[in-house]
């Protein structure tokens, strides 16, 4: 008894393993469907991403021929043209990017022809990023547009960090209608961010990201101000300004040397100093932090306005 059953336990095993490979396999092998039927092809248009495949799906209730224009750039399950009996399919990868036209030689007329536009980027388009340079700890929201349009698609979104040359996965994101997608981003300091769909990469979008500095008054001609962000500041100097009413610009009081604080905790370094000025009261005052002090991989910033 003990041996049938372990049989039938080993059958449904295996039966369970094929169905589930059976189903990754069809998830996977395209991106897009072309549905042939008695008035013509649905979609007649698809949108695609190099290494994607396009299934043409025979619901009419007759075989139908299918062949490209072009010869090249793609292969498909049967030789060309494909004919495809009624209910059965076939599928074509295409691995250049380029448009391909197919058509039934056995109809005439706009239904019965069609494109397949291959893109080398996963997204129709740039990313963007708003806004495109934020204050260190704000956010910018990354948006995109799959190029084939589709809905519930998996997208990686992955950074690069000023100062490395190595991509992170930042998170994995779900296309919504129209092959939309969105991503908080919170980048520590300027990073590059890309899209990735399967073994394609969007063009980068990157952000800048500006030194958080903060400016407090702490008595009479005294003064502290605070740098945040993910890198030291130590030894650079910031610039103690006030704002001129007459001319309407800012004007350098004196310049200000960073120096170390204990008191941040990762990944946010502090640099801070305290220092002293003797203007007049009441004038509108800031510090900021010029490109040459910032590097390469922070924009130049500027702190809260206070009054003196």
């Amino acid at each position: 008894m003990r041996k049938p059953l372990l049989l039938l336990l080993a059958v449904f095993v295996l039966s369970a393993a094929s169905a589930v490979a059976k189903q990754a396999r069809s998830a996977t092998a395209a991106s897009q469907t072309v549905t042939i039927t008695a008035t013509g092809y649905k979609p007649t248009a698809v949108s695609i991403t190099v290494g994607d495949s396009v299934v043409f799906d025979n619901q009419d209730t007759v075989a139908h021929s299918l062949q490209f224009k072009q010869t090249t750039g793609f292969s498909c399950s049967a030789a060309l043209p494909l004919v495809i009996a009624t209910g059965k399919s076939a599928s074509c990868t295409f691995m250049i990017a380029g448009k391909y036209t197919f058509s039934d030689p056995a109809h005439n007329g706009k239904k019965f022809r069609g494109t397949v536009t291959v893109a080398t980027s996963p997204t129709s388009g740039p990313l963007t990023l708003t806004p495109k340079s934020v204050v260190y700890g704000h956010k910018s929201t990354l948006t995109g547009t799959l190029a084939s349009k589709q809905s519930g698609q998996s997208v990686q979104i992955q950074g690069t960090e000023c100062g490395t040359t190595t991509s992170k996965l930042l998170s994995t994101v779900t296309t919504t209608t129209g092959g939309k997608f969105t991503y908080p981003a919170a980048p520590l300091k300027k990073t590059a961010y890309t899209a990735k769909v399967k073994n394609s990469t969007s063009p980068a979008a990157t952000a800048d990201v500006q030194p958080h500095l903060q400016l407090k008054k702490t008595s009479k001609h005294h003064y502290t101000v605070s740098v945040f962000a993910a890198d030291t500041f130590a030894g650079k100097l910031a610039t103690f300004q006030r704002y001129g009413s007459t001319t309407k610009r800012w004007v350098k009081v004196k310049r200000v040397l960073l120096k170390p604080n204990t008191s941040g905790a990762a990944p946010t370094v502090i640099t801070s100093a305290r220092f002293r000025s003797s203007i007049r009261a009441k004038l509108r005052v800031r510090v900021t932090l010029g490109s040459k002090q910032v590097g390469p991989c922070y924009a130049a910033g500027h702190s809260n306005t206070i009054r003196s």
